[in-house]
């Protein structure tokens, strides 16, 4: 019979990472390769796949998407009455993986500690998104049960009414979240299988940089 996950297997090409040309700050580095994928035409390079632990020790993952990246971390919005609201505010410690296939086989690994941005960051986020998404945010009980699709297009057509063309106010139980990374991992693939891959890891105000095997 024959194996269709032999069929997917690909060679990644043997372009290497090189030590000597990887910046101090990995935030610097994060940003030339999410601007790499997207000039290669990825689709929504800012996709991450974002972890979480419940209290029961289950982790938990779903894809967000990045909206933004500083020195402090990695910037995401959600709703904090769902169910990734709910355990980061119990257990904070959460990580990130971004993958990219183009324009070379790319990962990134992101380890750290979830806070929650100020106000003014998510009302500036929130003012900028089109009103559908700013409605659809509002109105939807995200994570919990309903009864079909209807009740959430009436969710929506019912806050839609009440507003009467005003402005969507931001919910207060949606906003801004921050991975704060205490470590961050590149890794690149190689052809053999021999990948390269180096880890940051945060030493005070600074950070240091390790070759791992792959």
């Amino acid at each position: 019979m024959d194996d269709p996950f032999a069929a997917m297997r690909i060679e990644y090409g043997d372009v290497p990472m090189v030590r000597a040309d990887m910046p101090a700050d990995p935030v610097t580095l994060f940003s030339s390769w999410l601007s790499a994928a997207q000039g290669a035409g990825v689709s929504e390079p800012n996709g991450m796949c974002l972890a979480t632990v419940d209290g029961t020790g289950q982790p938990h993952s779903r894809i967000v998407l990045l909206k933004f990246v500083d020195p402090r971390g990695f910037v995401f919005f959600t709703n904090r009455a769902s169910d990734k609201g709910a355990q980061l505010a119990a257990n904070p410690r959460a990580a990130a993986t971004f993958w990219w296939s183009q324009p070379r086989n790319r990962q990134v690994r992101v380890a750290g500690v979830v806070e929650v941005t100020d106000d003014a960051t998510s009302d500036r986020y929130f003012a900028e998104r089109p009103r559908r998404a700013q409605l659809c945010s509002a109105a939807s009980p995200q994570s919990r049960p309903v009864s079909g699709r209807a009740e959430l297009e009436a969710l929506v057509a019912a806050l839609e009414q009440r507003l009467g063309g005003a402005p969507v106010p931001r919910p207060p139980h949606w906003g801004g979240c921050r991975l704060v990374p205490h470590a961050v991992e590149y890794w690149q693939g190689r052809d053999g299988r021999l990948h390269d891959r180096f880890r940051y890891e945060r030493a005070g105000d600074t950070w240091t940089l390790q070759r791992l095997a792959p």
